[in-house]
């Protein structure tokens, strides 16, 4: 089976492989499926967001297309940036920019205000044109300052309680154990191996 993956983001794409590596399937980036489309994200929901890449890139190739939108959501910040994740402060600054924004705008929460997750909604339109679609998260907070090298994104400035680390200090085996990419895309392989 050939899984288009509706994504230009490298690391993304890497730990989707990952995670796919057990399953029987080959999963190609839309560059190599020879689409080279900008598909503009005007949903509200990741959900929404996921399906309209998938959608996007579905209608140009057929066959079996996901698309995964995730970002970061702190309660202090009023779950900002949420689906904004990848375009806080613009998509052009450096995620090293945007997480110390971040701790500046939590210096004066402590504790519990300091609760945040990462949310992960995956889009899986299959070659009839019935859709899959699946919503994980995982819980966390942010971090008093950046750590780790791993990972990737807010990586560094989300601390994940059960480890004592932030998610850039984790393995990519652990983290893709417990991400919200990891556990929405296990779902994914479970139904696409079910036929569900």
């Amino acid at each position: 089976m050939k899984i288009i993956c509706a994504t230009s983001n490298k690391d993304k794409l890497r730990e989707i492989r990952e995670i796919f590596s057990d399953f029987d399937c080959e999963i190609v980036s839309m560059k190599e499926a020879g689409v080279s489309i900008d598909v503009e994200e005007t949903g509200d929901t990741f959900l929404e967001n996921a399906y309209i890449k998938a959608k996007a890139v579905w209608d140009i190739t057929g066959g079996v297309v996901f698309s995964d939108d995730s970002g970061l959501e702190v309660d202090y910040l009023n779950k900002a940036p949420g689906v904004y994740s990848a375009r806080f402060m613009g998509t052009d600054t450096s995620y090293e920019i945007k997480n110390k924004k971040i701790i500046q705008l939590l210096e004066e929460a402590t504790g519990r205000e300091r609760s945040a997750r990462y949310k992960a909604a995956i889009c899986c339109i299959l070659e009839d044109g019935s859709v899959i679609e699946i919503e994980e998260s995982m819980e966390g907070e942010i971090a008093h300052s950046p750590s780790g090298s791993e990972g990737f994104g807010y990586d560094p400035i989300f601390y994940v309680k059960e480890f004592s680390k932030t998610a850039a200090q984790l393995s990519r085996e652990e983290k893709n154990k417990i991400s919200h990419r990891g556990k929405a895309l296990r779902v994914l392989k479970d139904k696409l191996r079910k036929g569900d």
